[in-house]
């Protein structure tokens, strides 16, 4: 009986041993997370997606895992941010429309807060509570309160900028009169920053910084590294604009061509795609002046130099990764938030005198410190060719972006993925890798919503050719621009300037450019899609645009409110008792 009882028990042990040893094995193997996030990149600005923007680290990437072709975000960067984090569409997480264009009837209402509500977990918090090290570098944008910034919502490090953007060579200095000052926040407490820097490489040197000081941990870690890159003020170091120098001299026009062939010489759009119609406002580029055209391709270099400079800092991270030895067991996710800026800020007589007071644009200092530029929509429309549309409006353009997965084990190399996805499909997808489950309605005591996307793992390791079946419906609106996702069909509606407000039918997979409209042609998938769209909007809570709602209007609107009346309130009082008084002076005087 004892040599019985003493043999079971080193059975148990030797079992127990091997589970552990499994286990620890298993724990070992479970991969790093990079997840890089570009700030208004047009579908084709990447090298790997038909750019001629000398983008090498990018290109590495997706020449080692899979581009995405259609894969779809919000078309303004806190809705996506929000999609990005939390897995949840935007209209439930809180953010249906960022604070600057949300109309004045629809703030404080569920689903229009312009930040994360309390109904949301977000991966880096799911991550964390798996044993994962978390860090975040760079833009932040979904929300400055408490509960909100990112120690509380699952990072272990963080230092962010907390709005929709800032100078990329001055830490203190406004990119518009939007807020009342920068705001940035070191592990969730307003953080003392250098007065100058350079945004890209300091978002990855903070990167860096947790990444070594955790150097001995034997956890794996999720970075989520928020770039400012391109988003305006587009500025970026000469030693970058100076490789540019000349390149744009032929145009828009030109490069929008050249965009789109080699677009579908990589495979990422079919052959013989018809390029999205030019708007009546579109200016031909042999039109222009020579001291236009210079000052414009001018602008254009310094965009290109922004990317490549932000591409050369992601090197600088992949640098520290492959000689830490850490590479090969990290899985990178490469997205834009939306499509490329086409805004002028210049164009409204507020935005003109404010940025007079603060920056310079003479072409021989664009992109240096103190100088602001754009690009416009001529060249915005280049970086999103083929497509139709850019940033802000519901058309490809503005919300079909580059999407690079690299380093998922048995997934193919080189690849393109053209099934149609979602940035709501990441947290799934990063949560499989990390083998945690979604804890579904309920997380911590709170009641949250479950998770709207899908995992891309199926389609990354070859088994499976769509993430969504032909009859799945995926919805869209950001600010009464409105879409619905249908197979390969698109249901789409913009607003003026770009659009009619009316409902359009495209089969977005032989027509990417939304140049022929089907609906006519298809009467009963119209109607139903429209159908569907009214069902998702209700059961999402999208609510209505105001009658005459305009976005550059609403942005006015909303400085006033949030910005210039908590500035100048005390002295509009002031002023108000001083004519009062005035005014009680005089009547007594002409009694």
């Amino acid at each position: 009986m004892p040599l019985f009882r003493s043999t079971r028990q080193t059975w148990l042990t030797l079992f127990v041993a091997a589970i552990l040893s499994l286990w620890g094995h298993a724990w070992a193997k479970r991969p790093n997370i990079v997840v890089l996030l570009a700030d208004d990149w047009g579908y084709s600005d990447v090298g790997a997606f038909g750019s001629e923007i000398n983008t090498p680290h990018l290109n590495q990437l997706a020449k080692s895992g899979t581009r995405f072709s259609n894969f779809h975000v919000s078309a303004s960067c806190s809705p996506t941010r929000s999609m990005l984090l939390t897995g949840v569409d935007n209209h439930l997480n809180g953010v249906g429309n960022m604070r600057e264009t949300i109309p004045q009837s629809h703030v404080g209402r569920a689903g229009y807060l312009s930040v994360l509500n309390q109904r949301v977990v977000t991966v880096a918090s799911l991550l964390q509570d798996s044993g994962y090290r978390t860090y975040a570098a760079g833009k932040w944008h979904v929300g400055k309160e408490a509960h909100n910034l990112p120690p509380a919502r699952g990072f272990d490090r963080s230092l962010v900028m907390g709005d929709s953007g800032s100078d990329n060579w001055e830490t203190g200095k406004l990119y518009l009169d939007l807020t009342d000052k920068v705001y940035w926040y070191d592990n969730g407490r307003e953080a003392p920053m250098p007065q100058t820097f350079y945004s890209s490489e300091f978002y990855v040197s903070k990167t860096l910084e947790y990444l070594k000081t955790d150097a001995k941990s034997d956890k794996p870690f999720f970075a989520y590294l928020a770039f400012q890159a391109n988003h305006i003020p587009v500025q970026a170091p000469q030693e970058f604009i100076d490789k540019y120098k000349g390149r744009y001299n032929a145009g828009w026009d030109v490069l929008r061509q050249e965009r789109r062939n080699k677009a579908i010489e990589l495979g990422l759009v079919p052959p013989n795609t018809p390029m999205a119609a030019l708007p009546a406002s579109h200016v031909a580029w042999d039109s222009l002046s020579s001291d236009d055209q210079a000052y414009q391709a001018r602008r254009m270099e310094v965009y290109a130099a922004m990317a490549e400079a932000m591409d050369f800092h992601i090197g600088r991270l992949l640098a520290h990764l492959k000689q830490t030895g850490e590479y090969n067991n990290t899985v990178f996710v490469f997205m834009s938030d939306n499509g490329a800026e086409a805004s002028d800020p210049y164009a409204l007589a507020v935005g003109r005198w404010w940025l007079d007071q603060h920056y310079n644009r003479d072409i021989d200092r664009l992109g240096s410190p103190g100088a602001y530029s754009i690009i416009g929509p001529h060249w915005a429309r280049a970086a999103t060719a083929p497509l139709n549309t850019y940033k802000f409006f519901a058309g490809e353009g503005g919300i079909r972006v580059p999407l690079i997965i690299s380093g998922i084990p048995a997934s193919a190399k080189q690849s393109v993925q053209g099934s149609l996805t979602h940035v709501s499909d990441i947290v799934p997808t990063l949560l499989e890798l990390a083998s945690v489950q979604h804890p579904g309605t309920s997380y911590k005591g709170q009641t949250i919503y479950p998770l709207t996307g899908h995992s891309l793992l199926p389609v990354l390791r070859g088994q499976a050719t769509r993430v969504r079946g032909p009859d799945e419906v995926l919805g869209y609106e950001l600010s009464g621009n409105r879409a619905l996702f249908k197979g390969d069909y698109k249901l789409l509606s913009n607003l003026a300037p770009v659009g009619d407000g009316q409902w359009h039918l495209y089969n977005i997979a032989t027509d990417p450019g939304e140049t022929r409209d089907l609906q006519h042609d298809m009467p009963e998938l119209f109607q139903g899609m429209q159908n569907d769209y009214a069902k998702w909007s209700k059961a999402n809570g999208v609510l209505p645009m105001p009658e005459g709602y305009d976005p550059i209007q609403q942005v006015i609107i909303n400085s006033l409110v949030f910005v210039y009346w908590p500035r100048y309130q005390w002295h509009l009082a002031g002023l108000g008792v001083l004519l009062l008084l005035s005014g009680v002076w005089l009547w007594r005087r002409r009694r």
